[in-house]
């Protein structure tokens, strides 16, 4: 029995968002504190040395839920995501702008919007998401090179 039930487990873990692998939000959540959200994300790419994808839109946004399935359907995107960023989603909705966090980068034009820090918390890219997109889903060549490209940076 005590097999199966790891076998679930890692089954599971498997079929699990991209943004299921730490203790952080995997939808856009009003009630989250977004502050938190971000310190925890941060000391994680400290410890882990990455960098943190920030997501930021909401449940409103179809385009996030796209971007979402579109992140779970493709493994050469899921795989650069897991191993050089934590990814945090923090909530844009009329029942939380999160104003505190997001007053500290640049302005997002549109949702979903993404930034990319460094592990001390430094804005190293804000990346609307439609300059990623291709039709009516996203361009995983384009995504990936958004990914590659900021990594080199750090």
């Amino acid at each position: 029995m005590h097999r199966r039930a790891l076998l679930t487990a890692l089954a599971a873990m498997a079929l699990a968002p991209a943004w299921a692998f730490h203790a952080l939000p995997e939808k856009f959540d009003p009630q989250r504190d977004a502050a938190a959200d971000v310190q925890q994300a941060l000391a994680l790419a400290q410890a882990q040395r990455k960098m943190v994808f920030v997501d930021v839109g909401g449940e409103w946004c179809a385009w996030c839920h796209i971007f979402d399935r579109f992140v779970a359907a493709r493994p050469a995107v899921q795989k650069a995501l897991q191993d050089h960023y934590i990814l945090v989603k923090v909530n844009y909705s009329p029942q939380n702008r999160n104003e505190a966090v997001l007053s500290q980068w640049p302005k997002a034009r549109g949702y979903p919007h993404f930034y990319l820090l460094d592990a001390a918390g430094k804005v190293v890219a804000s990346q609307p998401s439609g300059e990623l997109e291709s039709g009516r889903d996203y361009d995983e060549a384009k995504l990936l090179a958004f990914l590659r490209r900021h990594l080199a940076a750090q």
